[in-house]
């Protein structure tokens, strides 16, 4: 059994993200008025203090490259400081790309063979659906498809007390008018569901990630081999898939470096948009359930799995995650 989440205050949920408004705001300001050289100056400096300042992010980073790395080469990687700095860094991009989509700066989208089509297809054929993401790459970014077809909506859950501070101060620093609709998992009652329900039925798409363990007590999660160790995958994004009877997909966004600096006019990141049909719960029956969530979930982590090879520096989840991790026991400290 696993140990209830909340028992553990290096629970993702009860780690309170760092930062000041004052500092958020000023960074805002650097980027917008400064543009972006000055703005990677003082990112450097944040992500160089951040790194240092944080051993338990700093140490779950490194779990984390460490058994990436003996997944995919059988040992340890080298300089296992020096990668987790570029982790960190890494992370920090993902901070300017935000700023930049919530100011109104469309990051440059380039699909995967195929990804564009299927995205045009889902969206046309008007029925909605869940898609599953994760923290791998910068799934915010992609509200910037409602470029491509004004009739994607998507309605985001997420835990945001988190990083209310930083999301609040964004959203008024950058003037965002019309930010996408965000629902807190947290608080999800049957009126949510039936709302959520509603937006699937009007042709709209629900998004939640499913790589971070339940948020509450008595939230269910299930064991599964992640990069050769034990890990709790949330059951919850599965159950809400066949409660909502729907088409369900998987997306994924991930930076790519070549197109952040260089080359095109406007300067603006590159992003290499995944986007494909995970399943079809219309026609589950209620016997059915049970196993297709155990199946799905199996799915769900062979293909991070495959985002994390394929980007390995770009699964931002600096928190304790399996459960043999030191830092994911209730008695560990800082």
């Amino acid at each position: 059994m696993t140990p209830p989440p909340n028992s553990n205050p290096h629970h993702w949920s009860r780690i309170r993200e760092t930062g000041s408004a004052t500092g958020i705001r000023t960074m805002v300001w650097i980027r917008r008025h400064l543009g972006r050289a000055p703005f990677q100056v003082m990112l450097a400096l944040v992500v160089g203090y951040y790194y240092l300042a944080h051993g338990l992010h700093r140490r779950t980073s490194r779990t984390y490259l460490t058994r990436l790395w003996h997944h995919l080469h059988g040992c340890a990687p080298r300089n296992l400081a020096w990668l987790g700095l570029r982790h960190f860094w890494h992370f920090g991009q993902s901070l300017i790309d935000k700023i930049e989509a919530w100011s109104g700066i469309p990051p440059r989208l380039r699909f995967e063979a195929g990804a564009r089509e299927r995205f045009l297809t889902a969206v046309g054929s008007g029925r909605g659906g869940v898609i599953l993401v994760s923290h791998v790459g910068n799934i915010e970014v992609c509200t910037a498809m409602s470029d491509l077809r004004e009739e994607f909506h998507a309605t985001l859950l997420m835990h945001t007390h988190n990083a209310q501070q930083f999301d609040s101060v964004l959203a008024r620093a950058t003037h965002r008018k019309n930010p996408p609709e965000i629902v807190e998992v947290s608080q999800i009652t049957p009126s949510t569901a039936m709302r959520l329900g509603q937006r699937i039925a009007d042709g709209g798409f629900v998004v939640i990630a499913a790589d971070r363990v339940p948020i509450s007590d008595d939230g269910r999660a299930r064991q599964r081999e992640f990069l050769g160790h034990p890990a709790p995958f949330p059951e919850g994004p599965f159950w809400l898939s066949t409660l909502l009877r729907c088409p369900v997909y998987t997306l994924g966004c991930f930076r790519e470096t070549g197109h952040a600096d260089g080359g095109a006019s406007r300067g603006t990141p590159g992003y290499r948009v995944a986007f494909d049909a995970f399943d079809d719960t219309a026609a589950l029956s209620r016997r059915e359930r049970e196993a297709w969530i155990d199946t799905a979930m199996d799915r769900y982590v062979d293909w991070l799995t495959r985002q994390c090879e394929t980007t390995p520096l770009q699964w931002f989840n600096f928190f304790p995650f399996w459960h043999d991790d030191p830092d994911a026991q209730p008695t560990a400290t800082e």
